[in-house]
């Protein structure tokens, strides 16, 4: 008779067809009798089939269930009498579905295990779920694959092709976008930084030229949108908050990938970009139009620019001095005028003052400190001596970097002159 129609004409606990009792023995010692039907017993279960294949066999197995919990080798007898998907539906949760797992993989009952294999697989799981399943099936061999293939790591060009569709989606600057859009791009750009983590073992991604052509790509229309965005404002007659926000997104957009692009040694690219559209963009934010308004923006231009000039001035991106100049001389005078109107004016209409906070400020004249004592000391004097006759002295504050300058001015003085001395007396030897 077939699996079908044993399940069919036996029904579990019924004592007018049995020929066998199963007994469990409980942790209180008191034993519970349940009864089966050899012939079921046998087509399910290895261990019972052992127990009755042997001569000195009574028609009562014991079966200590202490270790499992009485009612989950309960349930394992009840499921003997069920196949198919009968069995498969009598699943309702990761935790039962395990715990009578672990008593069928006891008792070699194969249909069972593969049952719950099966149900397992298709599930979601907690973390903590996840680690017991895998302890549980760590014995089975080539029948725990389904449960190893879903958790096991991909390879290479897989997660690769996952993360540049990741970074696609996280620099998109256009087209249509479905409602859910921007969620979209919040859970790219936090698993983007994810794949990007070093570890204890190492990232999920590893940093080729393909990639790095795409994250490329993205900086360039990110930028590009910025730029776009920054005309567009300009041409608008009546300066709506719609278009405000916009250009306050899309800084916030920069910054985010100014912060990913260390771990893929792209800063340098986002540093260039900057220089390259820092003289239109500092055009765009001093119109006159923009006098009251965009202090959202303003404060976030601050900060996204704060972040190039700290690459440079700590030299994590290497530039030539002339460019470095170039830097100073573009930043720090926009730095030097905004600081004061955010403090004061920025956002007093809406009754909240868009102002640089002290970490910032610390950062930022850090930074530029860093940069300007690592300029030619002719340029250091240019800028030092701009400084001291603007009205803005007190930020940033550049008295540092100009007692070194006066030093390292004194030293190099000495040290010309000692050096002129030494040639003399070489002279007069010969």
């Amino acid at each position: 008779m077939d699996k079908s129609g044993l399940a069919m004409t036996y029904k579990f606990g019924d004592p007018s067809t049995s020929d066998i009792i199963v007994c469990l023995k409980t942790r209180e010692g008191r034993p519970e009798w349940f009864h089966c039907h050899s012939s079921i017993l046998v087509e399910k279960s290895k261990f019972f089939a052992d127990q009755l294949s042997r001569v000195d066999s009574t028609n009562c197995i014991e079966v200590p269930c202490t270790k499992f919990g009485y009612d989950h080798c309960t349930k394992l007898l009840k499921l003997l009498y069920l196949s198919g998907d009968s069995l498969l539906d009598s699943w309702d949760s990761v935790k039962t579905a395990l715990s009578v797992l672990q008593v069928a993989i006891a008792l070699s009952c194969e249909e069972i295990t593969q049952s719950c294999i099966q149900y397992l697989e298709a599930v979601p799981w907690e973390d903590k779920e996840e680690e017991e399943i895998l302890k549980a099936v760590s014995g089975l061999g080539p029948l725990a694959m389904p449960i190893l293939a879903r958790i096991q790591p991909v390879d290479l060009n897989a997660t690769k092709n996952v993360f540049l569709s990741a970074i696609r989606f996280a620099t998109s600057t256009g087209g249509p976008c479905p409602p859910f859009a921007d969620d979209l791009i919040v859970s790219a750009r936090e698993q983007v930084e994810y794949m990007l983590v070093e570890d204890e073992d190492m990232p999920l991604v590893t940093v080729d030229g393909e990639v790095k052509s795409e994250v490329r790509m993205g900086l360039s229309n990110m930028f590009s949108k910025f730029e776009k965005e920054l005309g567009s404002l300009l041409l608008e007659s009546d300066l709506s908050a719609g278009a405000e926000n916009k250009v306050l997104q899309s800084l916030s957009d920069l910054e985010w990938i100014c912060n990913i692009l260390p771990k893929m040694d792209l800063l340098k690219d986002f540093v260039s970009n900057w220089m390259d559209v820092s003289d239109y963009v500092l055009g765009a934010f001093q119109h006159n139009k923009f006098d009251s308004t965009m202090w959202g923006a303003k404060l976030k231009l601050i900060e996204v620019a704060g972040k190039v000039l700290d690459a440079v001035g700590y030299g994590n991106v290497i530039f030539p001095a002339p460019a470095r100049v170039q830097l100073l001389k573009v930043w720090l005078p926009y730095i030097r005028k905004m600081k004061p109107l955010l403090d004061l004016k920025g956002g007093e209409d809406v009754g909240f003052t868009y102002k640089m906070d002290d970490d910032l400020c610390q950062n930022i004249e850090g930074a530029i400190i860093a940069l300007l004592l690592a300029l030619p000391a002719n340029d250091q004097a240019d800028i030092l001596a701009d400084w001291m006759q603007t009205e803005q002295v007190r930020y940033p504050d550049l008295s540092e970097a100009f007692e070194v300058w006066c030093y390292r001015t004194k030293s190099a003085k000495r040290r010309l002159v000692v050096g002129f001395n030494e040639i003399g007396n070489a002279t007069i030897s010969l």
